[in-house]
């Protein structure tokens, strides 16, 4: 049975991610990259489904663990009755191939180990066919080979096999080590040569530091700020540039429930979300590599824009369930794909404008071809923006006119402006004025409850959403607006669950969906920096201490937090979460110090409202992005 989610480390070379737990197992890995299928899924069903243990027989064992440094050199210090052991986990970056290496170093007595190697590719579903064989250097190797893929594991002693499985124990004493290591590469290759590991090891931690080092953020909380700036690094593809909102799929918002969704993928959301907070601390080289991904990836009609798309920018992300998985904690169905690639989310292009609006506050010229694609996409949005969407949290019940939708559409049009206004980039802004003015106004006349002072979701409801926060955030009304503080006061009121905010009330049936949900980590980050830039700079540093709080003992989120059984939900470690926490300490860094300016263009997180000062520059002649 897998471990609670807070449990597990994350292991990874910037091309797929694994995840290890604190006995040792790695129980999550998909090859060669993040989307692939998973060769260890034993976090969603048992050991039968793959994993790799490395860890104590003692079942009494005390285990703790740490990332060295600014790493993800995972340490982890096994404690029984007779001895002390330490394991250092780690996959090397930049060696054009995938490989988790393993050290064993005996601390003091003895300690005896169990090692299984347990490859099922396919998701647990493949059971492949194990030989022992001799590498190019006449080294012993265990393989295990179906279709494309192949996995081998070396190293000073290799366990032996009993009923499909590789298993052996062994004692290490004090002063003694051993290495292991399992490699993956195409079935058609020669077995590649075994790494130089320590070498390895010092490379990829030096090449971490040196990217942690550039960090420019200098405020409160940074250690978490660092550490979730890793975790963005970590799922951004270093080479394609495709930034995915989790390694995993199907962990659960609800033990024991449906809502279950696979996160390997690249939403534009997300991605541009994670731009903006790696732009802000300092991190630029990062905004060429993305933006040149998201032109490959929305190349085309501007009509056939999606909402997400796959690492190296596939529009093919059908949903299908896993029926041979019975899923973390029989949480069922088990689902790879997503369905709402097909979706409509209005909101996406919002943040898409805001992130590359930043990124040319920082310096980054545009190309030809760059901002004709955005002017191709703006005027796109200029005849669909009334129609209703999905929203940002994707509802899978009927379209509605969503109020956050809307103001991100006013976003769209608000940074497309100041391409022209700010950079002298070509384009119609006296157009786009009169849409982000008419935007504005549908938004002020039915997205706001006049008798309780307070943004709505959606134009058919009084409820509220959490997304609501972002108001003053993306610049639409200044933070302390007596209506942006209305509505900070209904999302206190209605979505706060034991102090932490829900995305909405799922009992209102808006998401087509049964169960419920618990709190959504990002949203209460939201929650400080909307505190922040209303003034209320006391609680926004209550409620961050606290979600500080929430980090595991290696500083990893998930998507939700269970606050009644004080463990961990959702896909992990989560981007979305990561960005915000990020956000957040920005929001109080900036506006804790009393220097908030409304009118100062940035960053939906400190974005300024757009003034309307009148525009006399025209447009060229439109090349399509699509060319």
């Amino acid at each position: 049975m897998a471990l609670p989610i807070e449990q597990y480390a994350a292991l990874g070379d910037t091309d797929t991610a694994a995840l290890v737990g604190l006995d040792g197992s790695v129980d999550w890995l998909c090859l060669p990259r993040f989307d692939s299928p998973a060769c260890f899924a034993a976090l969603l069903g048992t050991r039968e489904h793959g994993r790799w243990l490395i860890g104590p027989t003692d079942k009494a064992a005390q285990s703790t663990r740490r990332y060295i440094g600014n790493t993800f050199l995972l340490e982890t210090t096994h404690t029984t009755d007779t001895g002390v052991v330490k394991v250092t986990d780690l996959m090397p970056i930049g060696d054009d191939r995938a490989d988790i290496v393993r050290k064993i170093e005996g601390v003091r007595g003895t300690v005896t180990l169990r090692h299984e190697w347990i490859v099922r590719l396919g998701y647990g579903k493949i059971r492949p066919w194990v030989t022992r064989r001799e590498d190019e250097e006449g080294r012993p190797v265990i393989s295990a080979i179906a279709g494309p893929d192949m996995l081998v594991l070396r190293g000073d002693r290799l366990p032996k096999a009993v009923e499909g499985r590789h298993v052996d124990e062994f004692e290490v004493k004090q002063g003694s080590s051993m290495t292991f290591s399992t490699t993956w590469f195409e079935s058609h290759r020669p077995v590649p040569p075994m790494l130089d590991v320590d070498e390895r090891l010092k490379e990829t931690c030096q090449l971490t530091e040196r990217w942690a080092g550039r960090c420019t953020y200098d405020g409160p909380y940074r250690d978490a700020v660092v550490r979730s700036l890793l975790v963005l690094r970590l799922l951004t593809h270093a080479e394609i540039g495709g930034i995915v909102a989790a390694p995993t799929t199907s962990l659960p918002e609800t033990f024991g429930g449906q809502r279950n969704w696979d996160y390997r993928f690249c939403w534009l959301r997300d991605a541009s979300l994670t731009l903006e907070a790696l732009l802000t601390a300092g991190y630029e080289d990062e905004a060429r590599l993305w933006r040149d991904w998201l032109l490959r990836a929305i190349a085309g009609d501007p009509k056939d824009l999606q909402i997400m798309y796959t690492v190296d920018g596939g529009r093919e992300l059908p949903e299908r369930e896993l029926d041979h998985l019975p899923g973390y904690e029989n949480s069922r169905p088990v689902r790879i794909g997503n369905g709402a690639v097909c979706q409509r989310q209005t909101d996406v292009l919002g943040e898409v404008f805001i992130a590359l609006e930043l990124a040319r506050a920082k310096g980054m010229r545009e190309g030809r071809h760059s901002w004709s694609m955005q002017r191709a996409l703006i005027s796109e949005l200029g005849r669909t923006w009334r129609e209703p969407d999905n929203g940002l949290w994707e509802i899978r019940g009927p379209q509605r006119h969503f109020t956050h939708s809307r103001i991100m559409v006013w976003a769209a049009f608000d940074r497309a402006i100041r391409g022209v206004e700010s950079q002298g980039l070509k384009g119609d802004a006296d157009q786009w004025r009169k849409i982000r003015d008419q935007v504005r106004d549908e938004v002020l006349e039915h997205g706001y409850d006049e008798e309780r002072g307070t943004f709505v979701q959606h134009y058919d409801t009084l409820e509220v959403d959490a997304s609501l926060l972002l108001i003053a955030l993306s610049g639409f009304l200044p933070g302390d607006d007596p209506r942006v503080l209305g509505t900070i006061a209904a999302v206190e009121e209605d979505l706060l669950r034991d102090g932490l905010v829900l995305r909405y009330r799922t009992q209102s049936g808006v998401d087509g969906l049964q169960g419920d949900e618990h709190p959504f980590i990002a949203c209460s980050f939201w929650l400080v920096a909307a505190y922040a830039k209303a003034g209320r700079i006391q609680d926004a540093h209550d409620l961050m201490g606290r979600l500080v709080g929430l980090l595991n003992d290696v500083g990893l989120l998930s998507e939700e937090y269970d606050p009644g059984e004080r463990r961990m939900a959702g896909n992990f470690p989560q981007a979305f979460s990561h960005l915000a926490l990020v956000s957040a300490a920005f929001a109080l860094s900036e506006f804790g110090k009393g220097d908030d300016d409304d009118n100062e263009p940035g960053t939906m997180f400190s974005g300024g409202q757009a003034d309307g000062a009148d525009d006399a520059d025209t447009d060229d002649e439109q090349t399509q992005a699509s060319g």
